[in-house]
């Protein structure tokens, strides 16, 4: 049987994992606990998807090819943020969005981009300094719900939401966030989540959200 050759996507799934996979913790320094913290304010894209929206979230697309990401909205929360990249420190660890500018995400740029066959990675800070952040309200998606995230060459690729999962920091499962081998495009969002410990000054887990290309435009 001839040996099967990855797609450059493919390859970049696979270094992507085992970068990721030698980070430990991810996004570790989220400013502070769920106390004192103010929710955003009247979100005006609030509400559920539009019927149309929730028909879209029924299908599949076909991956899009490489552009690199630019702004992510979700509509249900009330997000629209800038996008920027985001690679791994000296010590092997994940960088992460500046405390100081709490409306930024992070493209994991090690890994496809978002519309590409394989799995993209987004994180963002649940507050920072005692103030909601960008991915505060994550919490609140349901499967079906949609993402969009609009891309360098003009496209957009929206995203429809599949579960959420809150994992101990601990046992954060890198290799299916970060190098899961799947043929469709795969989004997936990082934030802080759980209980928040005063000792050490960070959340106990982490929330991953898994959601799936249903539009490419």
């Amino acid at each position: 049987m001839p040996e099967r050759t990855a797609t450059p996507a493919g390859r970049r799934v696979l270094a992507a994992a085992a970068g990721v996979l030698l980070s430990g913790l991810l996004l570790t320094a989220c400013g502070g606990g769920d106390d004192g913290v103010a929710p955003p304010s009247s979100p005006a894209a609030a509400g559920s998807p539009s019927p149309s929206a929730a028909r879209t979230a029924t299908r599949d697309a076909a991956p899009m090819s490489e552009s690199l990401p630019e702004t992510i909205k979700i509509g249900k929360i009330g997000v629209s943020a800038p996008v920027s990249q985001i690679g791994l420190r000296p010590d092997g660890r994940i960088e992460e969005p500046p405390l100081s500018r709490p409306n930024l995400t992070g493209w994991y740029k090690e890994g496809v981009t978002p519309g590409e066959a394989g799995p993209a990675v987004i994180l963002g800070h649940v507050d920072a300094n005692k103030k909601a952040a960008v991915f505060y309200r994550l919490k609140e998606l349901k499967p079906g719900d949609l993402i969009q995230v609009v891309r360098q060459d003009g496209s957009t690729a929206t995203f429809a939401v599949q579960r959420l999962q809150s994992v101990d920091k601990n046992a954060f499962p890198h290799q299916k966030v970060f190098g899961e081998e799947i043929d469709y495009s795969s989004l997936r969002l990082v934030t802080c989540g759980g209980a928040f410990d005063t000792s050490t000054g960070h959340y106990k887990n982490n929330l991953i959200t898994y959601a799936k290309l249903v539009e490419a435009a």
